[in-house]
């Protein structure tokens, strides 16, 4: 996992939603809390800097810049399905139907605004807390799934791009975005040592991501391969 663990908070919905009152916070935009007395919190938005005083159930917490605490899968669809998310958008939120799992979301964007749409996928965690969104390739951890899911598909409906947009007082998301895609290269034209390194250090700009290597490793080691084997 990378070594920050940057947490925000985002709003879920506009506030005040009713009546002629000009809207203080809208969906989307950052917030800082300024206090938080249990059912409602005090906010301020990075956007606009106007002061509000909304339910708790208005914002939620969001770490590693794409795993957002307390989102429905509905929620979810209306904060990826925002003007300035593009193609391959992604959240990971907790699932609503199954204890202990968490959900994917993916905006696929088709050219056609009324085509655009919100594809979900679970993961699912092993006892040992690997997780996997395919029996056959599992990950040690989330970040090794979206890392990996960032340099391909895989069976999803589109490559993870960027998290979903987040609000800030310049217009833009408060983070980068968590991956980068790797250039594509020949497997035809790689070596079994280029992919299993000895020894690794934090510079070190390996050709596949860790839960790619991790796969690759698990399924020699179930097919019995010999060291020479590739």
């Amino acid at each position: 996992p990378p070594a920050h663990e940057d947490t925000l908070i985002v709003c879920l919905c506009d506030y005040p939603a009713f009546g002629h009152i000009g809207l203080t916070v809208r969906i989307g935009e950052r917030l800082t809390i300024l206090s938080d007395d249990g059912d409602f919190l005090m906010v301020r938005s990075a956007t606009t800097g106007l002061e509000s005083y909304i339910p708790t159930t208005y914002a939620a917490k969001v770490t590693h810049t794409w795993l957002f605490a307390g989102v429905s899968r509905s929620k979810a669809v209306e904060l990826l399905m925002l003007p300035n998310n593009r193609n391959g958008a992604f959240l990971i939120r907790e699932s609503e139907t199954s204890a202990d799992c968490y959900s994917l979301s993916i905006l696929r964007r088709s050219g056609s605004p009324c085509m655009d749409s919100v594809k979900h996928y679970r993961i699912c965690c092993l006892q040992n807390g690997w997780v996997y969104i395919s029996p056959g390739l599992t990950f040690p951890s989330l970040h090794h799934l979206v890392e990996h899911y960032s340099e391909s598909a895989g069976g999803l409906c589109c490559r993870l791009t960027a998290p979903c947009f987040i609000k800030s007082s310049d217009g833009e998301s408060k983070f980068a975005p968590a991956t980068a895609r790797r250039p594509t290269f020949n497997w035809k034209d790689i070596s079994r040592s280029m992919i299993f390194k000895r020894e690794r250090t934090e510079s070190d700009n390996s050709l596949v991501s860790e839960g790619l290597r991790e796969a690759i490793s698990s399924y020699l080691q179930m097919t019995e391969g010999d060291e020479n084997s590739w």
